[in-house]
């Protein structure tokens, strides 16, 4: 499959168009030298449509549209529980965690913990989370990018990383998050036009002109074990989504770690105006999160149909895109690589803000505002040029990108999200309990990959998780009190949320109820 002159005509004026709205952005509304916060929070000033949309498209990049699509493809809509089981993820993140972040006027995740513990804490999870953006966030974008534009343009990979690299440079190296996020909303809504475009036309495809409806029912009557969302025990997919525990257990750990703890997530929010507006696009987000399935898993249980001996459950996504019509299918590719660059730069930005304000602003002091946003960029073209040379030799040899993702990341999350609700929660919690919930994470992880291999993956998440807690929990009970740092608290903050807040929330918990009813 081929794109059409016309297509990449397209392509091209999107392309040079998004990046016009970069710059323009970021130079609107400012002058002089930018400070840190400019860069790295766009001023502290975001509204809630732009925080929403940018959530999504931060979340939504290759991993997400090819991997996704390529999960459905191979064991069908059980997948999508990522997808709507973090949609009340992100209502718990609104209500419970951005409050306590927002107060405390956190820039990053590590700095919350030299906060609440120490600079030991903070240090550890700042070079794990630096490991992880770069060797297996960044990676698995650029490899996934770079085989889609393969697929689609016949373009080799390797060009097409290299092309995505430097397009990401090119319209946040300057602008920071403010110009990734404002170009955001563009992209957000290309890609659900698009999403819902190509599950149309996959649909129509296999009902042969008949209608969607028709093509979903043929779909369902065909392919009907590609829609249980919760799979039994002898399904050959369940060591990845293992039953009930999609539902209360170990993917509410890694949904909480992700939405709430991973900052080039969570940073959109930290970057609103106030803690309401934050909220607003926390809802936002949350109502984009339930439409998801349609735009990527629907599509990928299509091609199960349309493409039924691909090589690769990833190629789906790029294979269907042959159905769309000239011009849409440049329009769609283009809104398919800006996501994909936009999350690139989401990354780096997040990279460069850990490395720049916990790791190097401790170790040189006292330098220019200036300074520091310049270190931030040049640890941002590092970061690429690193996962550019690694994306190959890291993911080549994997089917499926987006369950690579999920195990190496469920190493660490039990950890990471023990220690943090802990240290929010529970105000007994010492620097200790935290190393201690830290290293036995990918300790116990290990240990039940190696002694219990037919543990599922989710359990094995739930479980690490729940020893995490007890970890943090043994080990500050026997810290000395001057190893407990109190200079966060959470008894003066107001949890209760807005009117207009609730309702959405509510509304979100009854979809997600009526869908997990009728596809049980």
């Amino acid at each position: 499959m081929g794109l059409e002159q016309i297509d990449y005509g397209v392509f091209i004026v999107y392309a040079l168009g998004l990046l016009g709205l970069a710059i323009w952005v970021s130079k609107a509304d400012h002058s002089g030298e930018r400070n840190t916060e400019d860069y790295f929070l766009a001023g502290k000033s975001l509204p809630w449509w732009a925080i929403g949309a940018s959530l999504i498209a931060a979340n939504i990049s290759a991993e997400q549209i090819i991997g996704m699509s390529g999960s459905g493809y191979a064991l069908g809509l059980a997948i999508a529980s990522y997808e709507w089981m973090a949609a009340i993820t992100l209502i718990l993140v609104g209500k419970y965690l951005l409050p306590i972040f927002l107060r405390n006027n956190i820039y990053t995740m590590p700095q919350y913990l030299q906060q609440r513990f120490d600079h030991r804490v903070k240090t550890i999870l700042a070079i794990f989370w630096l490991a992880v953006f770069i060797f297996v966030n960044l990676t698995s974008v650029l490899w996934l990018g770079g085989l889609a534009i393969q697929t689609v343009t016949g373009i080799d990979w390797l060009l097409g990383m290299t092309f995505l690299v430097l397009f990401s440079l090119a319209y946040s190296l300057y602008g920071g998050l403010k110009a990734v996020a404002y170009t955001d909303i563009i992209q957000v809504v290309l890609l659900v036009f698009g999403g819902l475009l190509l599950s149309y036309l996959s649909l129509d495809k296999i009902a042969e002109g008949a209608g969607i409806v028709e093509g979903f029912s043929r779909l369902t009557s065909e392919l009907p074990g590609h829609f249980d969302m919760i799979l039994s025990s002898d399904n050959p997919h369940y060591m990845s989504l293992p039953g009930l525990s999609v539902l209360i257990g170990g993917l509410w750990v890694m949904n909480i770690g992700y939405w709430g703890f991973n900052q080039y997530i969570i940073q959109r929010a930290l970057a609103a105006k106030d803690l309401k507006e934050a909220q607003k696009g926390i809802a936002f987000a949350a109502y984009l999160k339930l439409l998801m399935p349609l735009i990527v898993v629907l599509p990928g249980i299509a091609a199960a149909i349309l493409y039924p001996d691909l090589s690769k459950p990833d190629q789906a996504y790029p294979s269907l895109m042959a159905l769309m019509p000239a011009g849409i299918k440049g329009l769609v590719f283009a809104a398919l690589i800006a996501a994909i660059v936009s999350s690139l730069a989401s990354m780096t930005n997040s990279i460069s803000t850990i490395f720049t304000m916990d790791i190097y602003k401790g170790l040189v002091k006292d330098k220019s505002q200036g300074h520091y946003v310049l270190i931030g960029r040049l640890t941002t073209l590092a970061s690429l040029i690193i996962a550019l040379i690694m994306a190959k030799p890291l993911l080549g040899k994997f089917d499926q990108a987006f369950q690579y993702i999920q195990e190496f990341t469920g190493l660490f999350s039990p950890g990471i999200t023990a220690i943090f609700l802990m240290g929010m929660f529970y105000k007994g919690t010492t620097s200790r309990g935290a190393l201690a919930a830290s290293i036995g994470s990918a300790l116990f992880s290990l240990v039940f990959m190696q002694l219990w291999p037919s543990l599922p993956f989710m359990d094995r998440i739930g479980l690490v998780f729940l020893i995490c807690l007890s970890l943090a929990y043994l080990f500050s009970n026997k810290s000395s009190t001057q190893d407990q740092d109190t200079s966060i608290h959470v008894g003066d903050i107001d949890f209760s949320t807005e009117r207009s807040f609730n309702i959405a929330a509510l509304g979100c918990t009854v979809i997600l109820i009526a869908l997990y009813l009728t596809w049980w």
